[in-house]
């Protein structure tokens, strides 16, 4: 008897699991998604500004050559493609409600988190080259008249920038992203399994 009264005691000691206020998880969740919703807000508003300056350049002023035009083209679709793909994903963040259905819910930012990781990927570097290819024909002809020392300072700062943004930034936002995402889905299966 004493064995058992001990035993009941030792159980009685562990500690208990926290137990997750659906209000909080929602709150929390809610809160993560309109957060990343803002951001893919801005990036689609921002490339779209984006699109309108190069393609203003591409339209008022005057090239000489079709390889710049090839250039501005490349560039321009390339912008045009990205945002298409953040248009995708705004829509995808905002299709459910959390509080309607947990289970699709939960599927569609796993699905959004899946999409998200392949875009910053290889498909991001497939972006940073054309983007890479476009701005190279572009500045064949716009610094043609230039200094050699110009077109190399020119040439290496592009090439810098690009690859900062490949390596250091990418990495850094993916990182961020991908642990946002990850904390909501763990607080929702977590709020799932308690309920199960």
């Amino acid at each position: 008897m004493k064995d058992f009264d001990h035993l009941i005691s030792v159980w009685q000691g562990q500690p208990k699991q926290d137990q997750l206020s659906v209000d909080d998880v929602l709150k929390q969740v809610k809160k993560g998604m309109r957060s990343m919703s803002r951001k893919l807000l801005w990036g689609i508003v921002s490339m779209g500004i984006s699109l309108a300056v190069v393609l203003g350049v591409m339209l008022f002023f005057v090239f000489k050559s079709w390889v710049t035009y090839l250039g501005i083209i490349i560039v321009c679709i390339t912008i045009l493609l990205y945002i298409v793909m953040l248009i995708r994903d705004y829509k995808l963040i905002n299709s459910r409600d959390a509080t309607i259905n947990p289970n699709d819910y939960l599927q569609n930012l796993k699905e959004y988190q899946k999409h998200r990781a392949q875009i910053y990927g290889w498909i991001y570097y497939l972006y940073v080259f054309l983007l890479s290819i476009g701005l190279v024909l572009y500045f064949f002809e716009v610094l043609q008249s230039a200094t050699e020392a110009f077109k190399i300072v020119a040439y290496s700062l592009s090439g810098l920038w690009l690859l900062f943004c490949t390596t250091y930034l990418r990495k850094r936002f993916v990182r961020n992203e991908q642990e946002k995402l990850g904390l909501m889905i763990d607080r929702l299966i977590r709020l799932q399994n308690q309920f199960d």
